[in-house]
């Protein structure tokens, strides 16, 4: 890490979680206390799929803000309850929010998930992912017991695959891949992508567009910052896919008048997964 980018990593978390509380101007402000009082129970939310769900115990029956944590890895590692997941999730959970950190189908597990692997089966990991996420968020509001999740204040934020999951989630649902999904009935009040894109940012509209906020490294070679090729793959390859990183995205929310950070290191690569 260069000492420019050391010295911005403070800034960089007052941006996040100033995007996260203006995004909810309902939200009790001076909501902070101290880790030890947040507690953490795991649920199961579809078959054998899980989530760590973070909070402060309360006899308050009013609805809070939640997010959801999608970890990175791949689709072929990560887990929910990695060493960055546990402490983003109580820290967020110490200042008043749900967090609900979860476990998504990892199809390439063992497998790969690079030029070799088809781009057929690189489109079902993409819509597997999308489908659990939908799960667990329909899980979290379907019935605000015992989680007190606010259905209309649901933010996402998600790492590497993780937030590639959750930009697909919100931005690719009309595409005919994706729109018979499970889809919950829950408004996305903003996003968070540390190093993630989107198939296809050209499905983005006035109905699905949403507050996002992005950090990632212009010389990503994993996940692109503007469009180009999955990994890099060359047009020969069985796994050539196009996706669209956040360059892209923030041109395609600036044309329907969208709102969007982009925070982006010149020299940065896919590190910046778990610098964010």
């Amino acid at each position: 890490m260069t000492s420019k980018i050391a010295l911005h990593i403070f800034s960089y978390i007052f941006i996040l979680f100033g995007f996260i509380f203006t995004s909810s101007p309902s939200f009790a402000q001076g909501s902070n206390s101290k880790p030890d009082a947040v507690q953490m129970k795991t649920y199961n939310y579809a078959d054998t799929l899980q989530l760590d769900f973070y909070s402060i115990p309360s006899k308050d029956m009013e609805l809070k803000p939640t997010v959801v944590l999608v970890h990175g890895g791949g689709f072929t590692a990560g887990q929910r309850n990695g060493g960055d997941e546990k402490r983003l999730s109580k820290y967020l959970a110490a200042k008043g929010f749900n967090v609900a950190s979860i476990n998504y189908r990892l199809s390439r597990k063992g497998k790969s998930f690079g030029c070799d692997c088809p781009a057929s089966i690189k489109i079902d990991t993409y819509v597997e992912a999308v489908a659990d996420l939908s799960k667990a968020i329909n899980y979290l509001t379907k019935d605000s017991l015992p989680f007190k999740a606010d259905p209309n204040k649901i933010f996402l934020i998600g790492s590497s695959a993780g937030a590639e999951t959750v930009l697909n989630f919100q931005f690719m649902r009309y595409d005919y891949r994706f729109k018979r999904l499970p889809y919950p009935n829950a408004n996305i009040a903003g996003i968070v992508s540390f190093s993630g894109a989107v198939l296809d940012e050209n499905y983005i509209d006035a109905s699905n567009k949403t507050p996002a906020l992005f950090f990632h490294g212009v010389k990503d070679s994993v996940v692109p910052y503007d469009t180009n090729p999955h990994r890099f793959c060359t047009p020969t390859d069985v796994g050539y896919i196009r996706i669209n990183g956040p360059k892209a995205i923030a041109e395609r929310l600036s044309e329907i008048d969208g709102y969007y950070k982009v925070y982006f290191n010149a020299e940065g690569v896919h590190e910046w997964a778990s610098l964010g």
